[in-house]
């Protein structure tokens, strides 16, 4: 009788175990791929004392061969390994089997990070390392979590103090 139990106990738990690990990969169809979130675009869109905001192109690859409905999606972007702006949006987007598709989304940052990221800046590095990662909320897929990372080289010149050596006097007659 007492075997009959464990047993009876240990397929309760093997079956709610195995309902689990189902239920978190409910969103992935067997055999598909996350799709490929890559930063196409940044530009200024607006800013006061203590926020700015920008507008970021970011464009989805789907390598599957089903298209991915995109309700939405949540991101974070670091600069030289620390925070600068977290962003969501709710634009839904189709992206084609095979293709891709192109988000626009808005990023905020607060003046501490930004001007944290200026004194990187002026500490003449020529380039910027950065880290994209977030959530792609989609309805029948659950959701595909990104992280993308990769640099940026700074233009010449850029965060210089525009020190210069004085030219020496000239006379005209």
């Amino acid at each position: 009788m007492k075997s009959a139990l464990r047993r009876r106990v240990a397929a309760t738990l093997l079956t709610g175990l195995g309902l689990t690990v189902l239920g978190g990969c409910a969103g992935l169809q067997f055999g598909m791929k996350k799709p490929e979130v890559t930063v196409v675009d940044i530009r200024p869109l607006d800013a006061n004392l203590l926020e700015q905001r920008f507008v970021l192109n970011l464009r989805v690859t789907n390598p599957n061969s089903v298209e991915i409905p995109i309700e939405g999606l949540t991101f974070r972007v670091d600069l030289n390994g620390q925070q600068f702006a977290t962003g969501v949006s709710n634009k839904p987007v189709l992206i084609p089997r095979l293709g891709e598709g192109l988000v626009e989304v808005t990023a905020t940052t607060s003046l501490p990070r930004l001007l944290r990221q200026f004194r990187e800046l002026s500490k003449m590095r020529d380039k910027v390392e950065y880290r994209l990662r977030g959530r792609l909320v989609t309805g029948s897929f659950g959701g595909f979590d990104f992280d993308q990372t990769g640099e940026v080289g700074v233009p010449k010149g850029f965060g210089e103090t525009g020190r210069r050596e004085s030219a020496p006097p000239t006379e005209r007659f």
